[in-house]
């Protein structure tokens, strides 16, 4: 194996080690990669999939966007450029992205910065600041966003009420399905490198606008008597509503949620809403029918009196990680 041939195989894998930390559905973390001599795959972990929050593996394969998002920023920042072939193969679902055609280029300085904010981002699920966020942050956070085809719509004071109604109602339905029950309740409140630790879960419902997602037990995380009065709320969507499609929201997700975490801002997605099928058809009819709905998203400046909630934990990179196609080259 060459030296440049060596330089390729070790950026990929650590392109894929970075992309751990992206954001997954109650932490699931439900993606696999795996190195090869010329590329790099990703491939989605049925085991990890919400099968009865998110039968359709709407969240599954957007969390894995997110991951997949996470590689490519991870891989311009060592100076390698490459080619992404989404879901290429239809006889084989599971097989989610490649990356292709990689060239070494110089290293991208915004992308640098942005795997810097990989390491600090995280979910603040508390009320945030009464400090509104600036048009023009807003404005970078949605550029960046719908860089790829996917939209994001910026809520008004109406259609945030509407937003409220939607997310009290799915919490309802939510709440009342034994099913969704035991499954929330194997994601939360756990010890391992999986799910959602108490540490991160309010020890209290927050006072929001919109109704969080009631995780069934109370964290540890105070949560102090502010409110969200100065949040904004978005709607990512997009024309169509298949895998691929849900797979570039994950991306999109990432690359705006990274470039919040640049500007200060804090970003919380709000997925119940999207979860049940009711729910979902209300905020379709806030696109006027025209587009389906992915995710919400709270966005706001975090209390500066409150210190951030810890991270929350990941599997080790051998988990992740396969690279026995490169190993002893």
């Amino acid at each position: 194996m060459s030296q440049t041939d060596r330089a390729l195989t070790t950026a990929l894998a650590q392109a894929a080690a970075t992309a751990g930390r992206a954001p997954s559905v109650h932490n699931t973390q439900p993606w696999r990669w795996r190195v090869l001599p010329d590329g790099l795959e990703l491939r989605v972990v049925r085991d990890r999939q919400l099968t009865a929050t998110d039968p359709e593996g709407r969240l599954l394969v957007l969390s894995c966007g997110a991951a997949l998002h996470h590689a490519r920023v991870a891989l311009a920042a060592e100076g390698w450029r490459a080619g992404v072939e989404r879901i290429p193969h239809a006889d084989d679902p599971d097989l989610l992205a490649r990356f292709t055609g990689l060239t070494q280029v110089g290293a991208d300085p915004e992308a640098m910065h942005l795997v810097q904010c990989m390491r600090i981002r995280h979910t603040d699920r508390r009320p945030v600041s009464d400090e509104p966020i600036a048009d023009s942050a807003l404005d970078e956070i949605t550029e960046a966003a719908t860089a790829d085809g996917i939209r994001l719509q910026l809520l008004d004071r109406g259609q945030v009420l509407q937003l409220a109604t939607a997310a009290s109602q799915a919490d309802t339905v939510e709440s009342e399905d034994p099913q969704l029950r035991a499954e929330l309740a194997y994601w939360t409140g756990r010890a391992g490198d999986v799910g959602l630790p108490a540490a991160v879960l309010p020890e209290a419902p927050p006072q929001t606008t919109v109704p969080g997602r009631d995780f069934g037990r109370p964290g540890t995380l105070p949560v102090g008597s502010g409110h969200d009065q100065a949040a904004g709320y978005a709607l990512l969507y997009g024309d169509e509503d298949e895998p691929v499609d849900w797979l570039r929201a994950g991306e999109a997700l990432s690359a705006g949620w990274l470039t919040a975490t640049r500007l200060g801002v804090s970003v919380v997605p709000l997925s119940g809403v999207v979860e049940v099928p009711g729910t979902r058809a209300a905020l379709r009819g806030m696109l006027a029918g025209v587009g389906y709905p992915y995710l919400v998203l709270r966005m706001g400046l975090a209390d500066p009196t409150h210190a951030g909630p810890p991270h929350t934990p990941r599997l080790g990179v051998d988990k992740v990680v396969d690279t026995s196609a490169v190993r002893g080259t």
